[in-house]
């Protein structure tokens, strides 16, 4: 069979569209003009052709579309920095918004800081007054022992001494003051009587000490009351 016409060659990466530059007519078996195979070649070059027009106008159009978002980022950055925009008075507003909320939240911490500082030291308080507590059996012994006269001297005196130092130190304070007006929530009364040097409604006698623990108290004292001079 006779060779026709040129062999074309396209490669598979992209397609290429091409016309049929056989000179003669294979179906009517007529000779084709020039004309007729010379007008292919401005689309087959890949320089006039419309195909390739097409390709390159799709990337003009991309680059042009990138290069206006370019340029409108750029103008809205500028109004943004210029300070005059109402942008910028609602950026203004939103950042005191967020200032106050911030100032809130810091006074909520704080206030909680101080809550849970405070519930810890009445914790550690009610714990520590508990095992005072403990101790006012020790304590009435050592007022019998030193009212009868056996801490006066020696070494069991000296240890009682710092033992109550050591109670003083702590904020635990003993209860046994005479001639103070009652107090019904730092003395007990057991009993009045008449007194003519102590006024009526005060202090005339304790009987049993009472102690207290940073101004709460741990047992009221046992008291005898004046009703003031017999008549």
């Amino acid at each position: 069979m006779p060779h026709h016409g040129n062999e074309f060659e396209h490669e598979a990466e992209e397609p290429v569209r091409f016309t049929d530059k056989r000179k003669i007519d294979p179906e009517t078996g007529a000779v084709r003009g020039d004309s007729a195979a010379d007008a292919p070649q401005s689309g087959a070059n890949g320089n006039n052709g419309a195909p390739h027009e097409d390709v390159v106008g799709a990337g003009e159009a991309h680059d042009t579309d990138g290069a206006l978002k370019q340029a409108e980022d750029i103008l809205n950055n500028a109004s943004a920095d210029s300070g005059t925009s109402d942008a910028d008075e609602s950026a203004s507003t939103r950042e005191a918004e967020l200032r106050t909320d911030l100032l809130r939240l810091q006074a909520e911490y704080v206030n909680y800081r101080k809550r849970v500082e405070r519930d810890r030291e009445v914790v550690r308080d009610d714990a520590t007054r508990a095992a005072l507590a403990q101790l006012l059996p020790v304590l009435d012994d050592l007022d019998a022992a030193r009212a009868a006269g056996d801490l006066e001297e020696g070494p069991f005196a000296s240890i009682a001494n710092k033992f109550e130092q050591i109670l003083t130190n702590t904020g635990f304070e003993r209860i046994n003051e005479v001639g103070v007006p009652f107090d019904p929530t730092v003395h007990e009364a057991l009993m009045q009587q008449p007194n003519a040097e102590i006024p009526a409604d005060h202090v005339a006698m304790v009987l049993r000490s009472g102690y207290s623990y940073k101004d709460r108290v741990v047992r009221a004292a046992q008291v005898v009351v004046s009703t003031g001079p017999a008549e």
